[in-house]
């Protein structure tokens, strides 16, 4: 079953579709949104960001637990720049967090808040993972 919870994935790896949480920042309506494949979750390292091109978008992606997956705009919001994955991934409390590696900007990787500058703000996708593959969200 796979579940999602606030952009958080959770999964005991057997294939599941149709399981889908909510994120504050996420995508809309699920009629014009789709998941996508992105790749296996053993290509990603625990609590190190990758860039995935996604339908033509840079998404950053997060492994913080074999079973716990973040998807962010690979986009810094202060400076426009793609820079995102190589991000600090630390948190605040229980909160899962990624500092923005040029100006340190915090975010909040379930909800995209910043917590250093309250006019920013993360794109963040909802993910989910089946037969080991990681998904995610995105605008069709």
């Amino acid at each position: 079953m796979t579940l999602l919870l606030d952009n958080k994935t959770l999964t005991d790896d057997r294939d599941v579709s149709g399981s889908v949480g909510t994120s504050e920042n996420a995508i809309g309506s699920e009629s014009a949104a789709e998941w996508v494949p992105a790749c296996p979750v053993t290509d990603l390292e625990p609590s190190w960001g990758e860039a995935a091109l996604i339908k033509a978008r840079q998404i950053a992606l997060f492994l913080l637990s074999p079973s716990e997956v973040y998807a962010v705009s690979h986009r810094d919001p202060h400076t426009d720049a793609n820079v995102m994955a190589r991000g600090i991934v630390g948190s605040r409390g229980d909160r899962p967090t990624i500092a923005s590696p040029l100006h340190k900007e915090i975010y909040d990787l379930g909800s995209g808040e910043c917590f250093t500058d309250p006019s920013l703000l993360l794109e963040t996708f909802r993910t989910r993972i089946v037969g080991g593959m990681i998904e995610v969200e995105v605008l069709s």
